[in-house]
């Protein structure tokens, strides 16, 4: 095989139908098919419809980054595909789909983490990750904090949101609002117009007696009912709501609780490299403010170009590549479709 091998990677976890091509550390095609404008009407992703989705736009995705990348599907050293974790129906499109392909082109397969890819999209735009990383994913359905020891064999979670993700907050925040979905995009628009300081909305998880318990932990479900209460009580006492002032008080406090757990987690294993990866990263505030504290704690940060922080297929053909890279055995043809696949697990067997 060669020493830079050509990964296909195939994502269909949520709402994107993610195909790519990443030869070794360096993407050379691409193509993305997004289901979000179908879900919007009902306000959040409907699982049978992302699933539908996932099926009319696979092979039209496939054709598009075949041709994006100037190669064909027989050219690829071995094919990469999220197993987990992600919607149970969606994943299974994926999988079978890459089963198919590895099969008729005779190539390994590769079953592979979403969290570990999010993470491992980093490197197509700055190489290798520092061993160890700290990396904060923050997307629509997860929030986690992890180390990355080595990205292809070593991921462990430090700590993860105990009920609402961050951007699942943000989707209820800009309901509450009056904002479209997805909420994420709308409210950093909002924000960018009001004052962070405006209102001060609680840091969930930060109390003394939270931090012993849940040090790396978060929690967004009190904050997302405190903005709630807080237009409410407006609303009642018939006076206009600040929506710009909210939205950027609400950002701001997300991010300050993101920054300051991750930043934590990097003083306390003496580790001075953070990556950020995952859609919410593409919220202003929460990358202003991590640049911010990295300078002041001497920490080397690292956030890939938004186009790789949603989901998509060159972090799975990323990781894929990784792991051939590194000799890693292929996954078995049975392999699942994981919806509840552990982090740590970073490859299906």
């Amino acid at each position: 095989m060669a020493a830079e091998p050509l990964v296909l990677g195939i994502e269909s976890s949520c709402d994107e139908t993610g195909v790519a091509f990443v030869r070794g550390t360096t993407l050379v095609g691409d193509a993305l098919a997004s289901s979000v404008d179908e879900h919007a009407r009902f306000g959040g992703v409907v699982p049978e419809v992302a699933s539908r989705a996932h099926l009319e736009a696979m092979i039209p995705m496939l054709e598009r980054a075949s041709a994006d990348a100037g190669h064909r599907l027989a050219d690829v050293d071995a094919v990469a595909v999220t197993s987990g974790p992600g919607l149970a129906g969606a994943l299974m499109v994926g999988v079978a789909a890459a089963k198919a392909l590895a099969l008729c082109l005779d190539k390994p397969l590769y079953g592979v983490n979403h969290l570990a890819a999010h993470v491992c999209a980093d490197v197509l735009d700055h190489g290798p990750l520092p061993e160890p990383t700290v990396a904060l994913l923050v997307s629509g359905g997860h929030t986690n904090l992890l180390v990355a020891r080595d990205i292809a064999t070593d991921v462990e979670e430090l700590g993860g949101t105990i009920d609402d993700a961050a951007g699942e907050a943000y989707d209820k925040v800009a309901r509450v609002l009056g904002l479209p979905y997805p909420g994420g995009p709308h409210i950093d628009r909002a924000a960018r117009e009001g004052d962070p300081a405006a209102i001060a909305f609680p840091r969930g998880l930060t109390a003394r007696h939270d931090m012993e318990r849940h040090r790396y932990d978060y929690s967004f479900s009190g904050l997302k009912t405190a903005v709630v209460r807080w237009v409410e009580a407006r609303e009642r006492a018939g006076e206009p709501v600040p929506v710009a002032d909210v939205a950027a008080s609400f950002s701001m406090a997300v991010a300050d609780v993101l920054t300051r757990k991750a930043l934590l987690a990097c003083a306390e294993l003496g580790i001075r490299d953070l990556q950020i990866g995952g859609g919410v990263t593409a919220n202003s505030q929460l990358r202003a403010l991590a640049e911010e504290r990295c300078a002041a704690a001497g920490v080397s940060l690292r956030v890939p170009r938004p186009r790789l922080c949603t989901d998509n297929g060159a972090m799975v053909a990323a990781l894929g590549a990784q792991m051939v890279m590194r000799g890693l055995p292929a996954s078995d043809l049975a392999l699942p479709a994981d919806s509840s696949m552990p982090v740590e697990q970073l490859r299906a067997s």
